[in-house]
């Protein structure tokens, strides 16, 4: 759907394809200066990451791997529950590796604040955190985020990977309904 008919017909775009990948080309250039030389293990948060990561990856001019986790705090609910459980594992090894989680939003922040404390616990050398979206009003659990690609206020957001009931990830921006 493009955004004139979306707009038209159901909502309001809060971020254009354009804006999003331009700030991921951004988010590239210093990921890469910033672990120049080195190599990074890419962790994508499923499902709503994919993506953000896939766009990611392609502007990182290092050498890298990727690896996939997916977590749930909410289910079929728009309200997180407190309680996060893993619902794929990683299949590789974090020991002495430069990790990268990359989420699709940090909201409330119990999800990334569960995920640091289980990728620490398999030693890696460092974890940082790239994320496309803040929601820092809504925030309960302190989070750093270390590659951020926009900060907005609190609205119900889908597209680009984040969904509406598994509905409208495919949508080449990120949008919300009328108000």
């Amino acid at each position: 759907m493009s955004e004139e008919n979306f707009q038209r017909a159901e909502g309001k775009v809060q971020i254009s394809h354009e804006q999003i990948q331009a700030r991921i080309k951004e988010l590239g250039k210093q990921i890469s200066k910033d672990y120049q030389g080195q190599d990074i293990h890419v962790i994508c948060v499923l499902n709503g990451a994919f993506l953000f990561m896939a766009d990611l990856v392609r502007a990182i001019d290092l050498p890298l791997t990727v690896d996939f986790i997916s977590l749930s705090s909410y289910g079929s609910r728009t309200q997180t529950s407190g309680e996060v459980q893993i619902q794929k594992d990683l299949n590789f090894s974090l020991k002495h590796k430069n990790v990268l989680i990359v989420e699709d939003i940090v909201d409330t922040g119990y999800t990334m604040s569960y995920l640091l404390k289980y990728i620490e616990m398999r030693e890696p050398d460092t974890v940082k955190i790239a994320s496309l979206i803040s929601k820092p009003s809504r925030r309960e659990v302190d989070v750093e985020i270390d590659y951020l690609g926009f900060e907005i206020e609190d609205a119900f957001i889908f597209g680009y990977g984040l969904d509406d009931q598994q509905y409208k990830r495919n949508y080449p921006f990120i949008s919300s309904y009328k108000d």
